[in-house]
């Protein structure tokens, strides 16, 4: 039972950061509060992984799965935070999502083999869309990355002078992605929600 409501904790933890972060890719806040968004956003959902994967007994791929993420969510953040180049920031962002896509199909096979029921097909949309989310952002990163090294000296002292901005296309993308993602965590917490009532009952 203690396994149980830790793993729905870190479920609805998850996915009040995704939705969090989703909120941070905003275009019409200012660049602080986008950043600080994300910041608690992927905070939040790598604490939520952390406790799913926890509260794992074992070897599963689920629990691997959602390890993954939760270090894809530290790179994140560590690019948020570390005071480095913008061009390595947007390396550890791709990386970072790129990482939390990997532990999504880790842990996709275990759903897949799982019976047929309501609690399997939410757990399978949710982590679908988790993937694509993930995956979109991480290409929006790259788009922005390469964009940059395109125009080396137009991006000089990106975050000093505030020349830069991203592109429409990748901000889209980059958009579509978050909310995406926090479509799939929100999904996947009402998924394990159904799983715990069924277990207490």
């Amino acid at each position: 039972m203690e396994n149980q409501l830790k793993e729905l904790f870190g479920a609805w933890i998850q996915a009040i950061g995704t939705v969090t972060a989703a909120v941070g890719s905003t275009p019409s806040l200012n660049e602080d509060t986008q950043e600080n968004l994300n910041l608690w956003g992927n905070v939040l959902q790598g604490t939520g992984n952390a406790l799913i994967a926890d509260a794992q007994e074992g070897f599963t791929l689920e629990k691997l799965g959602n390890e993954v993420q939760a270090i894809g969510n530290t790179t994140v953040v560590a690019g948020i935070l570390l005071n480095i180049s913008e061009e390595n920031k947007l390396k550890l962002d791709i990386n970072g999502n790129l990482l939390q896509a990997v532990g999504g199909g880790i842990a996709l096979p275990e759903d897949l083999l799982d019976e047929p029921s309501t609690i399997r097909t939410l757990n399978i949309a949710g982590n679908v869309l988790q993937i694509v989310g993930n995956s979109m952002q991480a290409l929006a990163g790259a788009e922005e990355l390469k964009s940059i090294r395109e125009n080396k000296d137009k991006f000089k002292g990106y975050r000093e002078n505030n020349e830069s901005k991203q592109d429409s296309s990748s901000e889209e993308l980059a958009i579509s992605g978050s909310w995406i993602q926090a479509v799939g965590s929100v999904i996947s917490a009402i998924a394990q929600t159904k799983e715990s009532i069924e277990e207490i009952n």
